[in-house]
């Protein structure tokens, strides 16, 4: 088992967008106060955390990604005590508290650039990225911004220089090459600390440093279709970030975290050319203690896909440790993102959690993740989302995930707010996912989602040291966990048939028919059980409605002998 310190070692993370979770004080916008309020239903779901997206001062231009003050509260939200008691609540209910870090850039409002871009000899004068034109007067190099689709590079004729921006032109990226701005976020993290939070999980951790040599980006071509416009993907970002003095900093990180005994960093890997390959190098040795890419938060739903990446992740870094998550407030909600018929969106959510709960590593639940959330339809003038704003209609932003907290379907907005307009409307399609609507009805989402947790909290295969996956096709994944725990996944929107050992015993299960040594998964059907005995020593798909066998593969028992898809997990 993990020693106390190691509480992250296979957590349940429940993040919340603070701006519509709960508004507490009627002004259309949730707050602190609100997220205090609502302590017990995250208690009663059986998760051990949460994460807060940013609540720091900001002119919002990027919904507090863009901060003005790194220790200071927004007064959107509430105040630092408000924050205090938040904390001492959600440790009282039994949670521990992990906050954003966003430190790779600031807001253009924030005193230290205000200063910055005066001159190029003021005290913060080398805080910032600033570049020389080219004789023609054009940018440094080619590197790009993600969120204008051109240039990263911003004029300013105050210093006759241009300043480095890897999202908007009003958020300037820090010079990590600086050993003061290293001190100075170490400060940052120091505040929070000191305030009793338990974690931090870093925006676009692999930002941090960029090419002192401002050396091009070289391509790497992808059709436009693919990349909706968003020109920053036909680059391999090889010197505009990833650099290999990140690893020296998230190591001095690591070091300020250990004087503070059992706190945790978690990563948010943002980089859609290495993905998993990051987030294993940037978690080895004494460094994040975990990390997340977005390789599961995109549109690849098949069941080589999920096993390539814990596979890829453990055969990097064996002694690492993985956070897998599904939604966050970056993408398109999973049981839209990955589509299905309107009258199988709740089978699908019920079986992506029970999939995701059956993962190795720890885990992220999105805020009405556990209500099967489907993306909000918005008209382009509801949107707030800069990324929206600035690539629709091919993509619509970030805004249909981030809509408010469903607690109440016959309440004004829901039960978010009694404001007569919030900043992101309430639709239909998510009022009718609402809690009260789902709270103790058998069947529900929340309700599998609270019996999974459950599950998982007391299940002894799902904290341990082994996991294998029986190869069953596209269509079916299967996983093994510890000595006795199968799971079984339909991943697709046609029943399967898969031959079992004898006496399983199913513990959680949903449109699973079990025979003797068989069992039919409906669309999207799922099971979750433990094997007494074996029959065979292999698990035999049969895809009724796919046509095809699929492959077979040893399911072995107790430490793994021989080759196959087997990997260690660090124990607990």
């Amino acid at each position: 088992m993990a020693s106390k310190h190691e509480w992250w070692r296979g957590c349940v993370i429940y993040q919340i967008y603070p701006r519509s979770f709960q508004d507490d004080n009627g002004d259309g916008i949730g707050d602190l106060k609100g997220i205090a309020r609502r302590l017990p239903y995250i208690a009663d779901l059986g998760v051990d955390a949460i994460w807060l997206s940013p609540f720091f001062t900001s002119p919002m231009l990027d919904m507090g990604y863009d901060v003005s003050d790194h220790t200071g509260i927004d007064p959107l939200f509430g105040t630092l005590d408000d924050f205090d008691e938040l904390v001492n609540a959600a440790h009282e209910a039994g949670l521990r508290v992990i906050i954003d870090q966003v430190l790779s850039h600031s807001s253009n409002l924030h005193p230290f650039f205000e200063e910055s871009r005066q001159s190029r000899d003021n005290p913060k004068a080398d805080w910032y990225v600033w570049a020389d034109p080219k004789p023609d007067g054009t940018p440094p190099n080619n590197w790009l911004a993600i969120f204008n689709g051109g240039s990263a590079w911003e004029w300013e004729p105050r210093r006759q220089q241009f300043y480095f921006h890897n999202f908007l032109r009003e958020q300037p990226d820090f010079n990590f090459h600086n050993p003061e701005v290293q001190d100075w976020a170490l400060s940052v993290m120091k505040f929070w600390l000191d305030r009793n939070v338990d974690g931090f999980r870093l925006d676009t951790v692999n930002f941090y440093f960029h090419d002192d040599k401002l050396r091009d980006n070289p391509a790497e071509y992808r059709p436009l279709p693919s990349v909706v416009g968003r020109l920053y993907e036909m680059q391999f970002p090889l010197f505009s970030k990833n650099q290999p003095d990140n690893i020296a900093f998230l190591e001095r990180m690591r070091g300020l975290l250990d004087q503070y005994g059992d706190r945790m960093l978690i990563g948010e890997i943002g980089d859609s050319h290495q993905g998993v390959g990051l987030m294993a190098e940037y978690t080895r040795d004494k460094r994040l203690h975990m990390a997340y890419s977005f390789d599961m938060l995109g549109p690849v739903f098949t069941a080589e896909h999920f096993r390539q990446q814990v596979e890829a992740f453990f055969a990097a870094a064996p002694n690492g440790w993985p956070c897998w998550a599904f939604s966050n407030h970056d993408v398109q909600r999973h049981v839209s993102r990955w589509g299905c018929r309107p009258e199988l969106s709740d089978d699908l959510a019920r079986m992506a959690g029970a999939l995701l709960m059956s993962l190795p590593g720890s885990i992220c639940i999105f805020q009405g993740e556990e209500l099967g959330q489907t993306e909000t339809e918005l008209e382009y003038a509801e949107l707030t989302d800069p990324q929206g704003l600035n690539y629709w209609p091919a993509d619509k932003g970030r805004d249909g995930c981030r809509t408010p907290m469903a607690w109440q379907y016959d309440a004004l907005n829901a039960g978010f707010s009694e404001a007569r307009k919030t900043w992101l409307p309430v639709k239909e399609a998510q009022a009718s996912k609402a809690v009260d609507l789902q709270d103790g009805a058998e069947n529900s989402v929340l309700e599998t989602y609270r019996a999974l947790l459950k599950y998982r909290n007391a299940s002894a295969d799902l904290w341990t040291s082994i996991c294998s996956f029986p190869d069953l096709g596209d269509a079916v994944l299967g996983i093994r966990r510890g000595g006795d725990t199968l799971c079984l996944f339909n991943l697709s929107d046609s029943s399967q048939s898969i031959v079992l050992p004898e006496q399983v015993h199913v513990d959680l299960d949903s449109k699973a028919k079990i025979a003797e040594d068989s069992a039919e998964l409906g669309p999207f059907g799922w099971l979750i059980g433990r094997v007494k005995k074996r029959k065979t020593s292999t698990l035999e798909p049969v895809c009724n409605d796919l046509g095809n066998s699929g492959a077979i593969c040893p399911l072995p028992s107790g430490e793994p002998q021989h080759a196959g898809r087997i990997m260690r997990l660090q124990a607990r």
